[in-house]
């Protein structure tokens, strides 16, 4: 028997997206979540105990070591510039036919965002109750507090969670063909397919880290289109590709330069058939973990380049410059 296997032969690996997954959801970081899990395996590996479960061994150990790690990332987060999202996850490596509904609306950039509200011990009891389904007995040990506690600190949770949580369109279908829509009139800088799709309450929201993009939400379904409609189509112009993909469990897209390397990441809140949030994930430091990211700056100066072109060939000629002084 290998040191990743125990009496009942479960190995740690078959566990690893289950870690990773309530990692995630604790911390808001694919980049943490992984870390997360790696020193969750070399404790366990340098342990001399063998454990009655290995998967409550490993997911009480993940969670105490994510509740540490999401204590300074909040100090972190404070001084943030703009808006902070967490970082955007394209799949779930964790699936449960059982749970799937739980999973899904836990892992949305709305949900995340919701429980960046909580207090950390109650944020890892909602995870680890209300999302996977541990026994509190469990969810008592992994926080360190008892089950009646644990108990409070889940109601609280739920009922923060479920006061703040809007409801998103739940027919699959239904999402997709809306989000096709919505990326064709993006691409095609269509203002009326756009105000056609948007919520009157439309808001536009970029984590560019104070690095690259807005650093304030454009609100309001007018900016939002007016500001997509010009922004968008230049990408086209110059190779950029938009390719649909879900992100966080949501219809959404991945942006990515003529080399396919990743510019940006957009999230879709969709809310009685119409899209009421746009949320773009732009800051490099937080789209490594996806694959080879683009220098977003020298995209957006090429981008613009190509905006201001056509306003350049188009212009009707002026007086020439002796003219203008005379």
């Amino acid at each position: 028997m290998t040191r990743e296997t125990t009496g009942d032969g479960t190995d740690f690996e078959e566990l690893r997206p289950l870690l990773f997954s309530i990692s995630y959801r604790i911390l808001g970081s694919a980049t943490e979540a992984e870390d997360a899990v790696q020193e969750t395996w070399l404790r366990y590996a340098a342990s001399s105990t063998r454990p009655r479960s290995l998967k409550t061994f490993l997911a009480t150990t993940t969670t105490r070591i994510s509740i540490d790690v999401l204590r300074s990332a909040r100090m972190r987060r404070e001084e943030y510039i703009g808006p902070w999202f967490p970082e955007p996850l394209l799949a779930d490596p964790y699936q449960d036919p059982e749970r799937s509904a739980d999973l899904a609306d836990s892992v949305s950039m709305a949900a995340l965002l919701l429980m960046e509200r909580l207090s950390p011990p109650e944020r890892a009891v909602f995870v680890l109750r209300e999302v996977f389904g541990f026994a509190f007995a469990d969810v008592a040990s992994a926080v360190d507090r008892s089950e009646a506690a644990c108990r409070q600190l889940a109601s609280r949770a739920r009922r923060h969670m479920r006061d703040g949580r809007p409801r998103f369109e739940s027919d699959r279908t239904k999402r997709t063909e809306l989000a096709d829509r919505f990326l064709d009139a993006l691409r095609d800088g269509d203002v009326d397919g756009l105000r056609e799709l948007l919520a009157a309450d439309a808001q536009l929201v970029s984590d560019g880290g104070g690095k690259v993009g807005q650093k304030t939400p454009v609100q309001g379904i007018d900016r939002v289109v007016r500001v997509l409609a010009a922004a968008v189509p230049p990408y086209i112009h110059i190779g950029a590709v938009i390719e649909p993909h879900e992100v966080n469990g949501q219809p959404g897209a991945i942006l990515r330069d003529r080399g396919g390397r990743i510019v940006a990441t957009w999230a879709l809140d969709i809310v009685d058939g119409r899209i009421q949030t746009v949320r773009s994930v732009i800051n490099p430091d937080k789209l490594g973990h996806l694959g080879p990211v683009a220098d977003a700056r020298a995209v957006i100066r090429e981008k613009n380049l190509a905006r201001r072109r056509p306003e350049r060939t188009h212009r009707a000629p002026g007086p020439a410059r002796s003219d203008r002084r005379r």
